[in-house]
Protein backbone atom coordinates (compact mmCIF):
# COMPACT_ATOMS: atom_id res chain seq x y z
CA UNK A 1 0.00 0.00 0.00
CA UNK A 2 1.01 3.16 -0.78
CA UNK A 3 2.76 5.34 1.96
CA UNK A 4 0.64 8.63 3.17
CA UNK A 5 2.44 11.35 4.21
CA UNK A 6 0.78 13.01 7.88
CA UNK A 7 -0.86 16.02 7.03
CA UNK A 8 0.24 19.29 9.06
CA UNK A 9 -2.89 20.83 10.66
CA UNK A 10 -1.37 22.72 13.06
CA UNK A 11 0.38 25.10 10.12
CA UNK A 12 -0.53 26.25 6.61
CA UNK A 13 -4.30 26.68 5.03
CA UNK A 14 -6.99 24.89 6.97
CA UNK A 15 -9.87 24.95 4.30
CA UNK A 16 -8.74 22.56 1.58
CA UNK A 17 -6.97 20.29 4.49
CA UNK A 18 -10.29 19.90 6.37
CA UNK A 19 -11.78 18.97 2.50
CA UNK A 20 -9.10 16.73 1.91
CA UNK A 21 -9.62 14.98 5.86
CA UNK A 22 -13.30 14.53 4.78
CA UNK A 23 -13.83 13.20 1.74
CA UNK A 24 -12.58 10.03 2.61
CA UNK A 25 -14.06 9.92 5.54
CA UNK A 26 -17.28 10.51 4.03
CA UNK A 27 -16.77 7.73 1.43
CA UNK A 28 -15.51 5.50 3.83
CA UNK A 29 -18.95 5.97 6.00
CA UNK A 30 -20.48 5.36 2.92
CA UNK A 31 -18.74 2.05 1.85
CA UNK A 32 -19.61 0.44 5.55
CA UNK A 33 -23.10 1.90 5.60
CA UNK A 34 -23.03 -0.08 2.24
CA UNK A 35 -22.47 -3.36 3.63
CA UNK A 36 -25.74 -3.14 5.33
CA UNK A 37 -27.84 -1.65 2.05
CA UNK A 38 -25.95 -4.35 0.00
CA UNK A 39 -27.30 -7.32 2.85
CA UNK A 40 -30.99 -5.51 2.66
CA UNK A 41 -31.20 -5.62 -1.17
CA UNK A 42 -29.84 -8.79 -1.65
CA UNK A 43 -32.51 -10.36 0.71
CA UNK A 44 -35.19 -8.33 -0.72
CA UNK A 45 -34.76 -9.10 -4.12
CA UNK A 46 -34.21 -12.77 -3.22
CA UNK A 47 -35.72 -13.50 0.10
CA UNK A 48 -39.01 -12.00 0.26
CA UNK A 49 -40.54 -8.83 2.68
CA UNK A 50 -39.74 -10.78 6.15
CA UNK A 51 -36.17 -11.38 5.50
CA UNK A 52 -35.25 -7.53 4.50
CA UNK A 53 -37.40 -6.53 7.48
CA UNK A 54 -35.08 -8.85 9.98
CA UNK A 55 -32.17 -7.15 7.86
CA UNK A 56 -33.89 -3.70 8.69
CA UNK A 57 -35.10 -4.31 12.50
CA UNK A 58 -31.76 -4.87 13.44
CA UNK A 59 -30.42 -1.55 12.06
CA UNK A 60 -30.73 0.22 15.55
CA UNK A 61 -28.86 -2.01 17.32
CA UNK A 62 -25.99 -2.42 14.69
CA UNK A 63 -26.61 1.62 15.12
CA UNK A 64 -26.16 1.55 18.77
CA UNK A 65 -23.18 -0.92 19.08
CA UNK A 66 -21.63 1.16 15.80
CA UNK A 67 -22.04 4.36 16.79
CA UNK A 68 -20.69 3.48 20.47
CA UNK A 69 -17.73 2.14 18.94
CA UNK A 70 -16.87 5.06 17.03
CA UNK A 71 -17.38 7.28 20.03
CA UNK A 72 -14.90 5.47 22.03
CA UNK A 73 -12.35 5.11 20.02
CA UNK A 74 -12.57 8.58 19.16
CA UNK A 75 -11.08 8.95 22.48
CA UNK A 76 -7.79 7.75 21.11
CA UNK A 77 -8.01 9.96 17.89
CA UNK A 78 -8.35 12.85 20.57
CA UNK A 79 -5.65 11.89 22.92
CA UNK A 80 -3.50 11.38 19.87
CA UNK A 81 -4.09 14.15 18.19
CA UNK A 82 -2.93 16.12 21.33
CA UNK A 83 0.31 14.57 21.54
CA UNK A 84 0.84 15.42 17.79
CA UNK A 85 0.22 18.36 18.30
CA UNK A 86 2.49 18.91 21.37
CA UNK A 87 5.28 16.80 19.59
CA UNK A 88 4.88 14.23 22.38
CA UNK A 89 6.30 11.39 20.23
CA UNK A 90 6.35 8.37 24.06
CA UNK A 91 2.86 9.69 24.70
CA UNK A 92 1.60 8.99 20.45
CA UNK A 93 3.18 5.28 20.73
CA UNK A 94 1.23 5.03 24.08
CA UNK A 95 -1.97 6.07 23.10
CA UNK A 96 -1.50 4.06 19.86
CA UNK A 97 -0.49 0.56 21.39
CA UNK A 98 -3.17 0.80 24.26
CA UNK A 99 -5.71 1.36 22.32
CA UNK A 100 -5.20 -1.64 20.20
CA UNK A 101 -5.23 -3.74 23.16
CA UNK A 102 -8.16 -2.56 24.87
CA UNK A 103 -9.71 -3.14 21.53
CA UNK A 104 -9.76 -6.34 20.89
CA UNK A 105 -10.29 -7.00 24.50
CA UNK A 106 -13.34 -5.08 25.23
CA UNK A 107 -14.48 -7.02 21.47
CA UNK A 108 -14.51 -10.00 23.09
CA UNK A 109 -15.70 -9.39 26.27
CA UNK A 110 -19.08 -7.50 24.42
CA UNK A 111 -19.53 -10.44 21.28
CA UNK A 112 -19.68 -12.30 24.78
CA UNK A 113 -22.54 -10.32 26.36
CA UNK A 114 -24.07 -9.46 23.35
CA UNK A 115 -24.66 -13.42 22.22
CA UNK A 116 -26.42 -14.20 25.65
CA UNK A 117 -28.90 -11.33 25.43
CA UNK A 118 -29.84 -11.32 22.04
CA UNK A 119 -33.34 -12.69 21.96
CA UNK A 120 -34.28 -9.95 25.23
CA UNK A 121 -32.82 -7.41 22.61
CA UNK A 122 -35.02 -8.58 19.61
CA UNK A 123 -37.71 -9.04 21.98
CA UNK A 124 -37.44 -5.60 23.33
CA UNK A 125 -38.05 -3.96 19.07
CA UNK A 126 -40.99 -5.79 19.31
CA UNK A 127 -40.44 -7.58 16.32
CA UNK A 128 -43.55 -9.08 14.62
CA UNK A 129 -43.59 -12.92 15.02
CA UNK A 130 -43.02 -13.88 11.63
CA UNK A 131 -40.12 -11.94 11.29
CA UNK A 132 -38.70 -12.81 14.94
CA UNK A 133 -36.65 -16.46 13.64
CA UNK A 134 -34.95 -14.20 11.10
CA UNK A 135 -34.13 -11.14 13.07
CA UNK A 136 -32.36 -12.97 16.24
CA UNK A 137 -30.24 -15.19 13.64
CA UNK A 138 -29.07 -12.01 11.61
CA UNK A 139 -27.99 -10.43 15.18
CA UNK A 140 -26.33 -13.29 16.64
CA UNK A 141 -24.17 -13.76 13.38
CA UNK A 142 -23.49 -10.41 13.25
CA UNK A 143 -22.16 -10.11 16.94
CA UNK A 144 -19.70 -12.54 16.65
CA UNK A 145 -17.87 -9.99 14.58
CA UNK A 146 -18.05 -7.53 17.38
CA UNK A 147 -14.35 -8.00 17.91
CA UNK A 148 -12.96 -6.83 14.15
CA UNK A 149 -15.57 -3.99 14.16
CA UNK A 150 -14.31 -2.63 17.35
CA UNK A 151 -10.62 -2.86 16.43
CA UNK A 152 -11.35 -1.74 12.67
CA UNK A 153 -13.06 1.71 14.18
CA UNK A 154 -10.05 2.06 16.99
CA UNK A 155 -7.41 1.54 13.78
CA UNK A 156 -9.35 3.87 11.94
CA UNK A 157 -8.82 6.60 14.65
CA UNK A 158 -5.60 5.89 14.74
CA UNK A 159 -5.00 6.75 11.55
CA UNK A 160 -7.43 9.29 11.10
CA UNK A 161 -5.47 11.51 14.71
CA UNK A 162 -2.30 11.68 11.89
CA UNK A 163 -4.79 12.86 9.25
CA UNK A 164 -4.42 9.56 7.37
CA UNK A 165 -8.18 9.25 5.99
CA UNK A 166 -7.13 7.45 2.65
CA UNK A 167 -5.61 4.21 4.25
CA UNK A 168 -8.99 3.45 6.30
CA UNK A 169 -10.97 4.02 3.35
CA UNK A 170 -8.77 1.64 0.55
CA UNK A 171 -9.12 -1.29 3.50
CA UNK A 172 -12.87 -0.92 3.33
CA UNK A 173 -12.67 -0.63 -0.91
CA UNK A 174 -11.38 -4.05 -0.54
CA UNK A 175 -13.43 -5.53 1.67
CA UNK A 176 -16.24 -4.01 0.63
CA UNK A 177 -16.33 -5.58 -2.63
CA UNK A 178 -15.70 -8.64 -0.63
CA UNK A 179 -18.91 -8.35 1.37
CA UNK A 180 -21.13 -7.58 -2.06
CA UNK A 181 -20.06 -10.80 -3.57
CA UNK A 182 -20.41 -12.93 -0.67
CA UNK A 183 -23.41 -11.90 -0.61
CA UNK A 184 -24.82 -13.25 -3.56
CA UNK A 185 -22.82 -16.41 -3.40
CA UNK A 186 -24.22 -17.45 0.05
CA UNK A 187 -27.57 -16.19 -1.16
CA UNK A 188 -28.51 -17.11 -4.88
CA UNK A 189 -25.31 -19.86 -4.90
CA UNK A 190 -26.20 -21.48 -1.61
CA UNK A 191 -29.36 -20.55 -0.61
CA UNK A 192 -28.94 -19.31 2.62
CA UNK A 193 -30.82 -15.86 3.53
CA UNK A 194 -30.19 -13.41 5.95
CA UNK A 195 -27.81 -15.77 7.66
CA UNK A 196 -25.76 -15.75 4.30
CA UNK A 197 -25.43 -12.07 4.16
CA UNK A 198 -24.65 -11.80 7.87
CA UNK A 199 -21.65 -14.19 7.53
CA UNK A 200 -20.74 -11.89 4.37
CA UNK A 201 -20.26 -8.88 6.30
CA UNK A 202 -18.54 -10.84 9.39
CA UNK A 203 -15.72 -11.53 7.13
CA UNK A 204 -15.79 -8.23 5.19
CA UNK A 205 -15.09 -7.08 8.52
CA UNK A 206 -12.44 -9.17 9.82
CA UNK A 207 -10.38 -8.50 5.73
CA UNK A 208 -10.71 -4.95 6.59
CA UNK A 209 -9.18 -4.60 10.29
CA UNK A 210 -6.05 -7.38 9.01
CA UNK A 211 -5.44 -4.71 6.59
CA UNK A 212 -5.34 -1.55 9.14
CA UNK A 213 -3.36 -4.07 11.07
CA UNK A 214 -0.82 -4.91 8.82
CA UNK A 215 -0.78 -1.02 7.85
CA UNK A 216 -0.04 0.28 10.98
CA UNK A 217 2.84 -2.17 11.54
CA UNK A 218 4.55 -1.22 7.82
CA UNK A 219 3.54 2.70 8.67
CA UNK A 220 6.58 5.10 8.82
CA UNK A 221 4.07 7.60 10.13
CA UNK A 222 4.13 8.52 14.20
CA UNK A 223 1.42 5.53 14.59
CA UNK A 224 3.15 2.95 14.00
CA UNK A 225 2.56 0.03 15.50
CA UNK A 226 5.20 -2.64 17.28
CA UNK A 227 3.24 -5.86 18.24
CA UNK A 228 5.88 -6.54 21.19
CA UNK A 229 5.11 -2.80 22.50
CA UNK A 230 1.49 -3.70 22.79
CA UNK A 231 0.11 -3.19 26.29
CA UNK A 232 -2.36 -1.02 28.28
CA UNK A 233 -0.66 1.82 29.29
CA UNK A 234 -3.08 3.11 32.62
CA UNK A 235 -2.44 6.83 31.91
CA UNK A 236 -3.32 6.93 28.59
CA UNK A 237 -6.28 4.24 29.25
CA UNK A 238 -8.03 6.84 31.76
CA UNK A 239 -7.78 9.94 29.45
CA UNK A 240 -8.97 7.71 26.07
CA UNK A 241 -12.18 6.48 28.07
CA UNK A 242 -13.14 9.86 30.34
CA UNK A 243 -13.42 11.45 26.40
CA UNK A 244 -13.98 8.29 24.37
CA UNK A 245 -17.19 6.78 26.60
CA UNK A 246 -19.18 10.23 26.70
CA UNK A 247 -18.70 10.34 23.18
CA UNK A 248 -19.92 6.97 22.62
CA UNK A 249 -23.11 7.62 24.63
CA UNK A 250 -23.15 10.14 22.63
CA UNK A 251 -22.97 8.62 19.25
CA UNK A 252 -25.30 6.00 20.82
CA UNK A 253 -28.15 8.23 21.91
CA UNK A 254 -28.82 8.39 18.47
CA UNK A 255 -29.63 4.52 18.25
CA UNK A 256 -30.87 4.07 21.62
CA UNK A 257 -33.74 6.76 21.03
CA UNK A 258 -34.05 4.75 17.61
CA UNK A 259 -34.16 1.28 19.15
CA UNK A 260 -37.69 2.98 21.04
CA UNK A 261 -38.87 4.79 17.44
CA UNK A 262 -38.07 1.47 15.57
CA UNK A 263 -40.19 -0.88 18.16
CA UNK A 264 -42.79 1.85 17.14
CA UNK A 265 -42.35 1.87 13.68
CA UNK A 266 -42.49 -2.61 14.00
CA UNK A 267 -46.27 -1.80 15.07
CA UNK A 268 -47.50 -0.26 12.19
CA UNK A 269 -46.62 -2.96 10.19
CA UNK A 270 -44.19 -5.01 7.80
CA UNK A 271 -44.70 -2.62 4.81
CA UNK A 272 -44.31 0.22 6.95
CA UNK A 273 -40.72 -1.87 8.40
CA UNK A 274 -39.82 -2.22 4.86
CA UNK A 275 -40.46 1.66 3.99
CA UNK A 276 -38.09 2.72 6.85
CA UNK A 277 -35.23 0.42 6.42
CA UNK A 278 -35.35 1.50 2.63
CA UNK A 279 -35.10 5.41 3.52
CA UNK A 280 -32.60 5.04 6.33
CA UNK A 281 -30.27 3.17 3.99
CA UNK A 282 -30.79 6.10 1.86
CA UNK A 283 -30.77 9.06 4.36
CA UNK A 284 -28.04 7.43 6.53
CA UNK A 285 -25.20 8.42 3.33
CA UNK A 286 -26.39 12.20 4.04
CA UNK A 287 -25.75 11.63 7.94
CA UNK A 288 -21.99 10.78 6.98
CA UNK A 289 -21.08 13.96 5.78
CA UNK A 290 -22.36 15.64 8.82
CA UNK A 291 -20.58 13.00 10.72
CA UNK A 292 -17.33 13.54 9.27
CA UNK A 293 -17.01 17.15 9.48
CA UNK A 294 -17.85 16.76 13.25
CA UNK A 295 -14.67 14.56 13.22
CA UNK A 296 -13.14 16.37 11.46
CA UNK A 297 -13.39 19.56 13.97
CA UNK A 298 -12.78 17.12 16.88
CA UNK A 299 -9.28 16.26 14.85
CA UNK A 300 -7.98 19.63 13.54
CA UNK A 301 -9.20 21.40 17.18
CA UNK A 302 -6.99 18.39 18.99
CA UNK A 303 -3.70 18.87 17.12
CA UNK A 304 -3.78 22.68 17.35
CA UNK A 305 -5.11 22.69 20.77
CA UNK A 306 -2.29 20.66 21.69
CA UNK A 307 0.13 23.33 19.66
CA UNK A 308 -1.11 25.87 21.82
CA UNK A 309 -3.32 27.91 18.92
CA UNK A 310 -6.70 28.77 19.60
CA UNK A 311 -7.31 31.09 16.72
CA UNK A 312 -7.11 27.82 14.59
CA UNK A 313 -9.28 26.32 16.81
CA UNK A 314 -11.83 28.70 16.27
CA UNK A 315 -11.38 29.08 12.18
CA UNK A 316 -11.40 25.25 12.11
CA UNK A 317 -15.18 24.96 13.94
CA UNK A 318 -16.17 27.89 11.03
CA UNK A 319 -14.97 26.41 8.05
CA UNK A 320 -16.55 22.69 9.27
CA UNK A 321 -19.85 24.15 9.62
CA UNK A 322 -19.93 25.83 6.35
CA UNK A 323 -18.35 22.93 4.55
CA UNK A 324 -20.38 21.02 6.05
CA UNK A 325 -23.66 22.77 5.35
CA UNK A 326 -23.25 23.23 2.03
CA UNK A 327 -22.52 19.52 0.62
CA UNK A 328 -25.51 18.37 3.22
CA UNK A 329 -27.48 20.34 1.76
CA UNK A 330 -26.79 19.17 -2.08
CA UNK A 331 -26.54 15.27 -0.64
CA UNK A 332 -30.09 16.10 0.63
CA UNK A 333 -31.11 17.41 -2.41
CA UNK A 334 -29.82 15.00 -5.45
CA UNK A 335 -31.53 12.20 -2.58
CA UNK A 336 -34.61 13.36 -2.60
CA UNK A 337 -34.53 14.27 -6.46
CA UNK A 338 -33.95 10.57 -6.91
CA UNK A 339 -35.84 9.20 -4.42
CA UNK A 340 -38.38 6.99 -6.15
CA UNK A 341 -35.81 4.90 -8.16
CA UNK A 342 -33.01 4.69 -4.82
CA UNK A 343 -35.57 3.17 -2.94
CA UNK A 344 -36.93 0.90 -5.33
CA UNK A 345 -33.71 -0.66 -5.56
CA UNK A 346 -34.28 -2.35 -1.82
CA UNK A 347 -38.32 -3.30 -2.66
CA UNK A 348 -40.63 -2.48 -5.78
CA UNK A 349 -43.51 -2.20 -3.88
CA UNK A 350 -45.34 1.13 -4.41
CA UNK A 351 -46.58 1.73 -0.47
CA UNK A 352 -43.06 0.72 0.38
CA UNK A 353 -41.67 3.85 -1.49
CA UNK A 354 -44.43 6.03 -0.94
CA UNK A 355 -43.74 5.60 2.72
CA UNK A 356 -39.91 5.59 2.37
CA UNK A 357 -39.91 9.34 0.67
CA UNK A 358 -42.19 10.26 3.82
CA UNK A 359 -39.57 9.12 6.26
CA UNK A 360 -36.69 10.91 3.67
CA UNK A 361 -38.20 14.28 4.02
CA UNK A 362 -39.13 14.47 7.61
CA UNK A 363 -35.42 13.39 8.45
CA UNK A 364 -33.45 15.54 5.63
CA UNK A 365 -35.34 18.67 7.19
CA UNK A 366 -33.46 17.56 10.94
CA UNK A 367 -30.52 17.27 9.38
CA UNK A 368 -30.42 21.19 8.55
CA UNK A 369 -30.32 21.19 12.61
CA UNK A 370 -28.18 18.04 12.78
CA UNK A 371 -25.14 19.33 10.91
CA UNK A 372 -24.44 21.94 13.46
CA UNK A 373 -25.40 19.62 16.16
CA UNK A 374 -22.58 17.12 15.17
CA UNK A 375 -20.06 20.05 14.30
CA UNK A 376 -20.25 22.03 17.74
CA UNK A 377 -19.84 18.60 19.67
CA UNK A 378 -16.60 18.20 17.46
CA UNK A 379 -15.26 21.15 18.67
CA UNK A 380 -15.86 20.43 21.83
CA UNK A 381 -14.36 17.33 22.41
CA UNK A 382 -11.58 18.63 20.91
CA UNK A 383 -10.64 20.17 23.75
CA UNK A 384 -11.20 17.23 25.66
CA UNK A 385 -14.83 18.31 26.25
CA UNK A 386 -16.92 15.48 26.05
CA UNK A 387 -19.27 14.75 29.00
CA UNK A 388 -21.39 18.21 28.58
CA UNK A 389 -22.16 17.66 24.24
CA UNK A 390 -23.34 13.89 25.86
CA UNK A 391 -25.43 15.04 28.17
CA UNK A 392 -27.38 17.85 26.24
CA UNK A 393 -27.43 14.94 23.40
CA UNK A 394 -28.73 12.68 26.36
CA UNK A 395 -31.11 15.42 27.62
CA UNK A 396 -32.36 17.00 24.25
CA UNK A 397 -32.58 13.67 21.90
CA UNK A 398 -33.13 10.41 24.16
CA UNK A 399 -35.66 12.28 26.40
CA UNK A 400 -37.92 14.14 23.69
CA UNK A 401 -38.19 11.14 22.02
CA UNK A 402 -39.15 8.92 24.15
CA UNK A 403 -41.45 11.53 25.77
CA UNK A 404 -43.01 11.56 21.95
CA UNK A 405 -43.18 8.14 21.71
CA UNK A 406 -45.01 7.36 24.78
CA UNK A 407 -47.52 10.77 24.48
CA UNK A 408 -47.87 11.67 21.20
CA UNK A 409 -47.40 8.88 19.11
CA UNK A 410 -49.81 7.10 21.50
CA UNK A 411 -52.21 9.35 20.79
CA UNK A 412 -51.97 9.76 17.13
CA UNK A 413 -50.10 6.21 16.04
CA UNK A 414 -49.08 7.30 12.12
CA UNK A 415 -45.72 7.01 10.46
CA UNK A 416 -45.63 10.89 10.24
CA UNK A 417 -45.98 11.16 13.90
CA UNK A 418 -43.31 9.39 14.33
CA UNK A 419 -41.03 10.92 11.71
CA UNK A 420 -41.95 14.47 13.30
CA UNK A 421 -39.91 13.90 16.42
CA UNK A 422 -36.86 14.21 14.55
CA UNK A 423 -36.59 17.96 13.72
CA UNK A 424 -38.11 18.71 16.86
CA UNK A 425 -35.19 16.76 18.75
CA UNK A 426 -32.33 17.47 16.90
CA UNK A 427 -33.24 21.18 16.36
CA UNK A 428 -33.30 21.38 20.26
CA UNK A 429 -29.88 20.10 20.93
CA UNK A 430 -28.06 21.76 18.65
CA UNK A 431 -29.28 25.14 20.40
CA UNK A 432 -28.60 24.32 24.09
CA UNK A 433 -25.22 22.67 22.65
CA UNK A 434 -24.44 26.68 21.00
CA UNK A 435 -25.26 27.78 24.11
CA UNK A 436 -22.87 25.60 25.86
CA UNK A 437 -19.90 26.89 23.94
CA UNK A 438 -21.22 30.30 24.24
CA UNK A 439 -20.73 30.02 28.16
CA UNK A 440 -17.52 28.09 28.04
CA UNK A 441 -15.74 29.22 25.39
CA UNK A 442 -12.55 26.97 25.44
CA UNK A 443 -10.99 28.75 23.14
CA UNK A 444 -10.38 32.24 24.53
CA UNK A 445 -10.02 29.85 27.92
CA UNK A 446 -6.85 28.49 26.27
CA UNK A 447 -5.48 31.69 25.04
CA UNK A 448 -5.56 32.86 29.33
CA UNK A 449 -3.74 29.62 30.54
CA UNK A 450 -1.16 29.95 27.56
Amino acid sequence: MKSVKQMNMTEGSLGDKILRYTIPLIATGILQQLFNAADLAVVGQYSGKEAMAAVGSNAPIIGLLVNLFIGVALGSNVVIAKAIGQKDGDRVSDAVHTSIVISIIGGVLLALLSEFIAPMIIGLLGVPSEVYPLSLKYLRIYLMGLPVILLYNFESSIFRSCGNTRTPLIALVISGVLNVLLNLFFVTQLGMDVDGVAYATVIANVVSSLILFVSLIKTDLVVKVSPRKLRVHSYVLKTILLIGIPAGIQGSIFSLANIVIQSAVNSLGTIIMAASSAAFNLEIFAYFVINSFGQACTTFVGQNFGAGKPERCRRTLKLCLLQSFIINVVTCALILVFSNQLLGIFNPDPEVIANGRIRLEYIFFAYLFNFAQETLSGYLRGFGVSFIPALCSVVGICGIRLTWIFTVFKASPTFSTIMQVYPISLGTTAIVILIVILVLRPSRRMMKNA
